[in-house]
This record gives C-alpha cells, sequence and structure tokens, in this order.
C-alpha cells in the first residue's frame, strides 16, 4: 500500500511537471511573438529563441525541485521513509543530477553553438541574401570560435586538479595519472561545473547590469503607471501645430524668390524631421487609444498597484537579506582564500528566519523560494526590455513590442540562460543551510541510547559531521555546482555587493522619474513609417 502511495505521488507529480512545462512553452511563444518583428521574423530565429527562453525558465526550476526532493525523503522526526531506502535514495540523486547534467548541457549547447551559428547566419543573410551557402560558411566560422572557448573550458575543468599531491617524488606520469583518474571519478562533474561557473561569472555581470535595474524599475512603474493617451496626443497635436508654425514663418522668408540661408536650411531639415516624428507619434496614440489592449490595461489598473506594492516587498526583503549575509561573510568568513565560505550563520536575515517558518506548513516555503526565482527571472526580463542590449557603452538593440528584430531576440535569450545560472548562487548566498539540506531534520543519540535529538541540519551544528558519517543528511545536487572552485565563489561575493549597490541607484531613479509615456520606446528617429504597420498588427 505505500509503494502503491508513493506511485501514485510520483505520477501525480510527473503530470504536475507536463503542465508546468506545456505553460513554459505557451509562455515563450506569446512573449516571443510579442516582441518580435513582423517583418523580419524568421522561424529558426523564432524556434531558437522561444527554445532557449524555456529551458532559461525550465532551469530556474531546478533548485526548488531539488531542495523539495532531498526534504521529501524524510519524515518531520529526522527518519527516511519506509521506500527512501538507500537504492531509492541514490536513484532520486542521481535523477536530479542527470537532469543537471541535461540542462546545463542543453545551456552550454545554446551558448556556445546554437544561439551563436543563428545569429551570425541572419547577420550574414542581412548583407547577402542570395547565398546560402556562404552564410552557412561564414556563420560556422564566428561559431567555431565559441566552440574553441566551450573546448578550453571543459579541459580546464577536466583536466586542473583542485588538490594538488604534496608527494615530491611523484614522477611526471604519476601526475598526469592523477588528472585522468579523478576525471573518471567525478564523471566529468568538475569540467561541466567549471564551464557553468564560467558563464555564472558573465551572468552575474548580467544580473548587476539587468535584474538590479529591473527589480526596482519594475515595480515602481507598476506604482506609477503611464500617461493617458488622450492627455499625450492633446499635447502632441500642439508640438505639431507649434512646428508647422516654425516652418510657415521660415519658409516665408522665400516668398519673394531669394533663397534661404545654410542656416534656415538646416533649421527647416529638423523641424521636417520632427514634424514626421510626432505624426507617426500621433497614429500610434490614436491606435493605442482605441485598442482594447489599453482599455483591459485601465480596468486591471488596481490590480497593478496590488503588484506593484508586492512586487518591491520582494525586491526590498531580496536585497537586505543578501546585504547582510554579506555583511556575515565579510566579518565572519574564513577569507579571500576560501570563497568567503562561512560555517554557520551569526548574522541571521529575513529570509533566513521566514523559511524555517514556512516549513511547518508544506509548501509555503517551496512557493517562496520559487516566487523568488521566477521574480529574478521576470525583473531580468524588464530590465533588459527598459534597457535595451548593450556592449559598454554602446547600445546594440532595443527590445519594443512587434518592433525586435531576430538578432535581438537571441541576445535577449542568451543573457537570460547566463542570469539563469547565476540565480542558484543568489538564493544561496541568501540561505545557504536551506539550499544545501531543505526542509530536512536528522537524529542524534544523547547520553547513550537514553533518547535521541530531533536538529535541522546547520554548518555550525556539532553534530553535523556524525550525520555525515551516519548518512542521515542529503545535499542538493546545486550544492554540488556550486562550490567546487573557492575563486568562483569569491568573485560572486564582490559581484553581490555591486548588485545591491546597483539596485540601491535604480530605485532612486526610479523614483526619481515621472510617469512613463504610454508609448515609451516605440517611436524613435530611426524607425521607418513601416514600423507603424506592425504597432497597429499588435493593438488590432
Amino acid at each position: 500500500a505505500k509503494m502503491a502511495a508513493a506511485a501514485s505521488e510520483l505520477v501525480t507529480g510527473w503530470c504536475l511537471f507536463g503542465l508546468a512545462l506545456l505553460a513554459i512553452l505557451i509562455f515563450c511563444w506569446v512573449y516571443v511573438r510579442k516582441y518580435q518583428s513582423r517583418r523580419e521574423s524568421e522561424v529558426i530565429s523564432t524556434i531558437t529563441a522561444i527554445f532557449a527562453l524555456a529551458v532559461a525558465l525550465i532551469s530556474s526550476a531546478l533548485l526548488p525541485v531539488d531542495i523539495f526532493l532531498v526534504s521529501y525523503m524524510k519524515n518531520q522526526n529526522g527518519t527516511f521513509k519506509d521506500w527512501a531506502d538507500a537504492n531509492v535514495s541514490r536513484q532520486i540523486e542521481d535523477t536530479v543530477l542527470y537532469g543537471y547534467y541535461t540542462l546545463y548541457s542543453i545551456i552550454l549547447f545554446c551558448v556556445f553553438l546554437w544561439i551563436p551559428f543563428v545569429y551570425f547566419y541572419y547577420e550574414e543573410k542581412e548583407e547577402d541574401d542570395d547565398n546560402t551557402c556562404s552564410q552557412v560558411k561564414t556563420a560556422l566560422k564566428y561559431t567555431l570560435g565559441f566552440i574553441t572557448i566551450c573546448a578550453v573550458l571543459l579541459l580546464i575543468g577536466a583536466f586542473v586538479p583542485l588538490d594538488i599531491p604534496n608527494k615530491k617524488n611523484s614522477t611526471e606520469w604519476e601526475k598526469v595519472k592523477l588528472l585522468f583518474e579523478e576525471f573518471g571519478s567525478s564523471h566529468g562533474l568538475t569540467a561541466l561545473s567549471f564551464s557553468i561557473s564560467s558563464l555564472t561569472v558573465i551572468g552575474m555581470l548580467a544580473a548587476i547590469t539587468y535584474t538590479a535595474y529591473g527589480m526596482s524599475a519594475l515595480p515602481l512603474n507598476l506604482i506609477k503607471g503611464t500617461t493617458s493617451a488622450a492627455y499625450e496626443r492633446l499635447e502632441n497635436t500642439e508640438d505639431i501645430e507649434e512646428v508647422e508654425q516654425h516652418l510657415l514663418r521660415i519658409k516665408s522668408k522665400c516668398r519673394d524668390g531669394r533663397p534661404l540661408s545654410s542656416r534656415d536650411r538646416r533649421t527647416v531639415r529638423q523641424l521636417e524631421e520632427r514634424l514626421r516624428i510626432l505624426r507617426r507619434r500621433e497614429r500610434h496614440l490614436e491606435s493605442i487609444e482605441k485598442s482594447w489592449w489599453m482599455k483591459f490595461c485601465e480596468a486591471i489598473r488596481p490590480l497593478k498597484i496590488v503588484w506593484g506594492v508586492f512586487f518591491i516587498i520582494v525586491a526590498l526583503l531580496f536585497t537586505v537579506s543578501l546585504f547582510l549575509s554579506n555583511l556575515d561573510k565579510a566579518l565572519h568568513s574564513a577569507g579571500f582564500d576560501s570563497g568567503f565560505i562561512i560555517l554557520g550563520t551569526n548574522l541571521t536575515n529575513p529570509l533566513n528566519m521566514l523559511l524555517p517558518v514556512l516549513q511547518t506548513v508544506f509548501p509555503l516555503d517551496y512557493i517562496l523560494i520559487t516566487t523568488i526565482v521566477m521574480y529574478f527571472i521576470f525583473t531580468s526580463m524588464a530590465g533588459i526590455r527598459n534597457m535595451g542590449i548593450w556592449f559598454f557603452w554602446i547600445r546594440l538593440y532595443k527590445i519594443r513590442r512587434g518592433k525586435t528584430r531576430p538578432q535581438a531576440l537571441l541576445f535577449l535569450c542568451m543573457i537570460l540562460l547566463l542570469i539563469v545560472l547565476h540565480t542558484s548562487y543568489m538564493i544561496y548566498s541568501l540561505a545557504p543551510q536551506y539550499v544545501m539540506y531543505g526542509s530536512q531534520k536528522y537524529l542524534v543519540q544523547v547520553r547513550c541510547n537514553t533518547y535521541f535529538k530531533i536538529l535541522p541540519p546547520s554548518l555550525s551544528n556539532i553534530y553535523l559531521l556524525f550525520a555525515f558519517l551516519a548518512d542521515q543528511c542529503i545535499v542538493t545536487r546545486t550544492y554540488l555546482f556550486l562550490h567546487k572552485f573557492w575563486f568562483f565563489s569569491a568573485a560572486y561575493y564582490f559581484g553581490n555587493w555591486a548588485f545591491i549597490a546597483v539596485f540601491l541607484i535604480g530605485l532612486i531613479i526610479s523614483c526619481c522619474k515621472g510617469k512613463k509615456s504610454v508609448i515609451e520606446g516605440e517611436v524613435d528617429e530611426d524607425d521607418s513609417d513601416m514600423s507603424d504597420d506592425e504597432l497597429s498588427v499588435y493593438y488590432h
């Protein structure tokens, strides 16, 4: 009966997983179709963007699933469940580990092969639209550089030992043999971990740039809302009349046959360009004012305010917890050479206090950790959408509804893939004990069989060593990928401080800025008049 109940729960779990996967694919399709350009959309780039975005969202769900599985195998009294014997536990651990292998390998494939190839293919297609074979060859040539970087990272991770042997008499052959033995014993885990950690550092930079700003901009934009389309249209009409009158005054100078001065001709060109943009704004505002989408957004305005308040509370909870966690590391960690690893929690943070309380009511703790992870992803999307895609001080692409180029969507998905990799470490920084052990408890024998004590795993707990020896606690597979190399942990530590600083700066800027225009970013000087047709298709 117990085995049947466990099988029933397993089937239910797989059904829920299938429904979640279907929901993710539908969301990715709607999101990509919402932002991609109607004139420049391509089948391959659309499929690539949807697949990469789906992989990013599925990968972000790994951490809550991993924590849930290690916690689900134990009872509240610290004993293992009847079905969770050593073999079953090992099978579950291996299944989760293979899940990480699969998704992280897919991420490497997307970042170093698929996305670069599709990107360079369409870059060449714009220059040479006739010769497909030449486009493929050129794209493969540029993609080869990314493949080389991936191979180098895998080789470094596979063959650079973490523990250098102290034997002075060991020969070169013995050292080489040791490298291959370590690679074989880890089953490639170290190689994959090094490659993923290298990408995670890039993801950390992307999170500092986009996610930190998105965490402040998204909630405040929801609270403040946008200006009225009717009011903006009235102001725009007044600007059009003013520019037209200015043009008439300048052109009236040449009614008697005299040519305009070079200064007046330059002014006329500038005014005509401004008039073209204002008329395009007029068409956009008129289209939005009549659209059903605008009326729907006005109807749910109170709900947006509620969501904005909720998001800002989550953002402040996240930032305060991250600050206290980093401050604890700065004061009590083993230092830079250890990657600022800390044994125990000396300064508790709100998230660390909240999770143990929520563990008593299933599944509130998993809902909270999933909410934080998904909030991290959606604020990253908001940050990229508001800022666009930059390379240092050069703006490469803009993310706009119905007018985003295929290359920009590919960049967006690659950035999200990298940010997702950094998410796990961010959550670990906030609640290391919970990320490692979930809600597990274990039994400790006290006073020679007199009674047993039920304790939660803790890095500062002196009984933890015995729990490991007795195989009473199961570490999440996430932790295996996080702390293979100390220098990456040190980089993440300093990155957390930068993240907090950028969030505070973004919060101040977002508070000082007024309401966004209802057509924010929709009308730019470099847009063609043909793009108005795309907006009409999007809203109608």
